[in-house]
């Protein structure tokens, strides 16, 4: 499978992906919004080797896709959208741009193009994502490609000796046709 955008390039995984993703989220800046301290070798080879496997269900019901320039081929991180069932009409989006990336728009497109596989393709009705509420990079690009905020999760989360609140975004294939035209 591979989606395209201007700039990017969303593809499958590949096994020697794992050298890349660690890169990136070896990051602090990346770190920063997770629970984990840090991430080795081992780590990322499981992580790559998890979205070998969901590409592998039949039914697919996960499409989480490698982010890469489409000039170059480099790897900058990852980009999805995933049902809980083959039949569910609902799906959330998960996405993470190396932080060497970050503020040039890239997340945006890769998020993009994959509500747009979610309701074109997979024919969903509601794509919603959830995010830190600290982390403005992330609501912003979601509210960039239309979903609207509907909640806040006040100290869901608990990591790195803190609560966390956790913000809900989603669009419904409505409010996604009308944006682009279709409705």
């Amino acid at each position: 499978m591979e989606l395209l955008t201007s700039r990017l390039r969303l593809r499958e995984f590949e096994m020697q992906d794992w050298q890349a993703v660690l890169a990136y989220q070896q990051d602090p800046r990346y770190l920063r919004f997770y629970a984990w301290d840090e991430r080795t070798e081992q780590d990322a080879r499981r992580f790559v080797r998890m979205m070998l496997n969901q590409k592998e269900r039949v039914p697919r019901v996960k499409f989480q896709l490698a982010v890469t320039m489409r000039e170059t081929g480099e790897l900058i991180g990852n980009c999805g959208v995933r049902k809980e069932r083959a039949d569910s009409g609902v799906g959330d989006i998960g996405y993470e741009i190396s932080p060497e990336y970050w503020g040039k728009g890239l997340a945006t497109e890769a998020v993009e193009v994959m509500v747009a596989f979610g309701f074109e393709k997979l024919n969903l009705r509601r794509i919603w994502a959830q995010c830190i509420a600290e982390n403005a990079g992330s609501w912003r690009v979601m509210e960039k490609v239309g979903m609207r905020r509907e909640g806040r999760l006040r100290q869901i989360e608990w990591f790195k000796g803190r609560w966390w609140d956790m913000l809900v975004y989603a669009i419904v294939a409505e409010e996604w046709h009308s944006k682009r035209g279709l409705a």
